[in-house]
């Protein structure tokens, strides 16, 4: 079964049958906007009480939404701002639709992981008093991805469920296989040979000493605390140590989730450019997925050029007939069509090459089909200004959800 059309693809389907829809892609190619769209059109369209989970540290999302600014703890999204959709798209909000937004705040995120599975709450005191902790909580590769997927899981976990359907924008990353790998990367940091090789004087006398790790480790270690200084390497040491009481729970909360995006009610959505890199990772995740079992849902590709219609073989004269150029002297004219002509082209040329890869695209994933139908693929074009507010998520959000599927306003 092939995808459908550009023109009829439509993410509707998908936004009423689904629970959880998690966005993909590398970063810079529209994952807020797109997750902040869908979220929208569900709370709007569909009368969904819908939570958009972000990670976007340039924090564009409070300003579309108009929420004061997006914290930790979930705020509601003014009711002003799903009636300015609907009035925008022409429609009928339906009843009942609500929409919230919480943005993750990895450092709390990190904490409450560690809350839940250190032994007991001295441990914990020592774990979150740690400077070492305090610094890589927020740093450490890995633990944003791991902090987002964890936040999801119990926030799916509620009951009864405060939401119909959540929307993850996952974290702006340069490869967003990182989303996936996250939590292997953490327990490999940790159990890594080196740490446990450096931990293990400490494990067994209780404390730190040079004098413990044989006369080469000693040699290493002894360089380099002359820039660290010996107290910084004890923090270390104390650490990875208590630490390493939690990653058993780590482990199995990664598990957990793998599970859960594993489940009928989860769907993921590719979101990418039409540049010729940002589809190829895109296809990339989607082998990913595939392997993993996890369902993909559809397909957003944003930015797209649009290819206008041909040039007139009197442009020329056509130009010459414009009120607003008479005056000029014939060789001005004649360098400005030239010029006009060349941009057009070179808008044409974009436009051509935008097209195959959205053609590359859709070979790779047309024979997906998913319980709501064939693979939506929706293409967003390249608009003349920046999104910045909730009238913009609504001109994207015709190119997600096309008119036509949608009921006239009475």
């Amino acid at each position: 079964m092939s995808t459908q059309t550009a023109k009829d693809a439509s993410l509707l389907p998908l936004l009423s049958a689904r629970r959880i829809i998690v966005c993909v892609g590398s970063g810079g190619v529209g994952k807020t906007t797109t997750s902040a769209t869908l979220a929208l059109l569900a709370a709007v369209v569909l009368g969904r009480r819908v939570l958009v989970l972000t990670i976007d540290p340039a924090r564009r999302l409070a300003d579309a939404l108009g929420v004061r600014a997006l914290g930790h703890d979930i705020q509601r999204v003014p009711d002003e701002k799903l009636d300015a959709l609907a009035r925008r798209r022409g429609i009928t909000r339906a009843p009942g639709g609500t929409l919230s937004a919480m943005m993750l705040d990895q450092k709390r995120a990190f904490d409450e992981i560690v809350e839940r599975y250190a032994r007991d709450g001295t441990v914990r005191k020592r774990i979150f008093e740690n400077g070492i902790y305090q610094q890589i909580s927020a740093r450490l590769s890995g633990s944003h991805e791991y902090a987002a997927m964890s936040k999801l899981y119990d926030l799916a976990q509620v009951s009864p469920p405060p939401f119909d359907l959540i929307v993850l924008d996952t974290p702006p990353t340069e490869n967003a296989l990182d989303f996936l790998d996250a939590p292997d990367r953490i327990s490999q940091a940790i159990d890594s040979p080196a740490l446990q090789w450096f931990i293990k004087p400490y494990l067994q006398a209780g404390s730190w000493s040079l004098r413990l790790v044989g006369v080469g480790g000693a040699f290493v270690l002894r360089g380099l605390s002359r820039f660290v200084g010996s107290h910084f390497l004890q923090q270390m040491a104390e650490f990875f140590v208590e630490f390493s009481e939690v990653t058993a729970g780590f482990r199995e909360r990664a598990e957990k989730v793998r599970t859960l995006l594993r489940k009928p009610d989860v769907a993921f959505v590719l979101v990418c450019s039409p540049e010729q890199l940002s589809v190829e990772e895109a296809l990339y995740f989607h082998e990913r997925l595939r392997r993993a079992e996890m369902p993909l849902g559809g397909a957003v590709v944003n930015r797209v050029h649009a290819a206008g219609p041909s040039l007139p073989a009197d442009f020329s004269d056509v130009l010459h007939r414009q009120p607003a150029l008479r005056g000029f002297v014939p060789e001005d004219l004649r360098r400005l069509c030239d010029d006009l002509i060349r941009t057009y082209d070179e808008q044409q040329t974009l436009a051509a090459a935008d097209q195959a890869a959205i053609a590359d695209l859709r070979r790779h994933v047309g024979g997906i089909s998913s319980p709501e139908g064939p693979l939506p693929l929706c293409a967003v074009p390249m608009f003349d200004s920046d999104i910045h507010d909730a009238e913009g998520l609504a001109r994207i959000s015709a190119f997600l959800v096309p008119n036509e599927r949608l009921a006239p306003k009475n």
